[in-house]
């Protein structure tokens, strides 16, 4: 299996939700630099006027605002030339997103608070995870390898297995490999969080454990 499916992959933060039920608050995610739109179940008719609205703790600000007499308006710095509605479906998008787009989101049509509420929640950027190589001294055809992150870690082999890791402390997971006799075999983490997931670049089993054979070519040619 070709070692190309196992380098880093990102998964466009691009998180649209429509479609929950009314009443519910929904969970959105997004990370640093991405995008997301969320949008109500149903707009009622007539509709006057929309208001997306944002609270942080204790402060509330208008994201954007529309109504028939003044068309569209971004009131906040915060939003500006990021933020987009659709008028027709009520649909909220914001781009190039960042920490402080984080908290509670409210929509008003036609001066009216609605029930629905959604919570957007934005995630760094993941890194992309090294994996650490430790030798076990009294036991030279086995190591740990190592992923030392605070996300959720999947750790694979080049026949595509998902391998069980043990927990670290502080963080990350480790897994113990041993010598299988084929350098070409590999092992990845992957880090993976709401948003996406990266990979690790592949360890292969020639990296990990030394080959008798060269010792040997090592010293017949010491002989002469």
């Amino acid at each position: 299996m070709s070692a190309l499916k196992y380098w880093t992959t990102v998964i466009c933060a691009l998180f649209t939700v429509i479609g929950a039920a009314s009443g519910e608050d929904v969970n959105v995610f997004g990370e640093v630099g991405g995008t997301v739109s969320f949008s109500p179940t149903s707009l009622p008719p007539p509709k006057s006027g929309i208001i997306w609205k944002q609270e942080k703790g204790v402060e509330k600000v208008k994201a954007i605002e529309w109504d028939t007499e003044d068309g569209f308006d971004i009131p906040n710095p915060r939003f500006k030339g990021i933020t987009t509605l659709d008028e027709k479906t009520g649909k909220i998008t914001i781009t190039k997103l960042k920490f402080e787009h984080s908290g509670l989101y409210t929509i008003d049509i036609s001066s009216k608070e609605q029930e629905q509420r959604f919570n957007s929640e934005v995630l760094a950027l993941l890194p992309k995870p090294v994996i650490k190589i430790e030798k076990i001294d009294i036991n030279p055809n086995a190591v740990y390898l190592k992923c030392e992150y605070s996300e959720k870690i999947i750790w694979k082999n080049s026949a595509g297995e998902t391998l069980k890791g043990t927990i670290q402390s502080p963080k990350g997971e480790l897994i113990t490999v041993e010598k299988k006799g084929n350098p070409d075999v590999f092992y990845t983490c992957t880090l993976k969080n709401a948003v996406s997931e990266r990979t690790s670049d592949p360890v292969y089993e020639r990296e990990l454990f030394e080959e008798s054979g060269s010792v040997w070519i090592v010293l017949i040619a010491s002989l002469y």
